[in-house]
């Protein structure tokens, strides 16, 4: 596994989050005895605790609040309206987390499937918000493996207007990195950690397994 230190090869662009909490949470997903439940909990967690980074450039204005003691200035959100858009279906995993701390952001969804023989996305759905030009964007899936989904959702995003995106994924391969950036360098990307590669069939190594079906309990 790539440490923040050694993720020389991408820009400031890319922020691993080497948070303790993160690390351990990310070893349980990976672990395969962690059953479905537990790991459909710790996604949800994993996605609550990145979404604190993800957000720290969120604009704030100050405004005039009576305390039980006394009357004073403090800082509070300036307004600013976003949008959390899984990728579906293992992106699903990470809505509930992110609400849990933006109850107010909309939600918009893309239905992307990786075709099995070139591995290029296939959209299948997309449904989002009227006025999500007007918003902030947080795309969200859990693995960035060859970043073909990623590259096309963030595309898709472009194509409604939006200009400001972030992407969130729980684990990332390093060719996924390097395709979403050089496709759309403007794109801030968090992630808890960066493996070593993808093998012959598009999965990251040594990765957590196809995300997905350990949320839904498929195969």
């Amino acid at each position: 596994m790539i440490g923040k230190g050694e993720v020389t090869m991408f820009d400031s662009k890319v922020h691993v989050l080497d948070h303790p909490l993160l690390q351990h949470k990310l070893s349980r997903l990976r672990d395969e005895n962690t059953g479905v439940k537990e790991f459909r909990e710790i996604v949800s967690e994993i996605a609550t605790l990145e979404c604190y980074e993800a957000t720290r450039d969120l604009p704030t204005q100050e405004v005039e609040i009576k305390t039980p003691v006394a009357t004073g200035t403090f800082k509070v959100l300036a307004g600013k309206k976003l949008a959390i858009v899984p990728i579906l279906r293992a992106g699903l995993g990470m809505v509930d987390g992110i609400l849990t701390l933006i109850p107010s952001a909309k939600v918009g969804h893309i239905g992307l499937y990786r075709d099995p023989e070139t591995l290029a996305p296939v959209e299948y759905y997309c449904k989002m918000p009227n006025d999500i030009a007007e918003r902030d964007v947080i795309v969200l899936d859990p693995m960035l493996a060859t970043g073909g989904s990623a590259v096309a959702a963030i595309h898709f995003m472009k194509n409604y207007g939006c200009k400001h995106i972030k992407l969130m994924n729980i684990l990332a391969a390093p060719e996924g990195i390097k395709a979403v950036r050089e496709a759309h360098p403007d794109v801030d990307i968090y992630v808890a950690a960066v493996d070593e590669s993808l093998n012959d069939h598009g999965y990251i190594v040594p990765g957590l397994g196809d995300a997905g079906d350990r949320i839904f309990g498929t195969k």
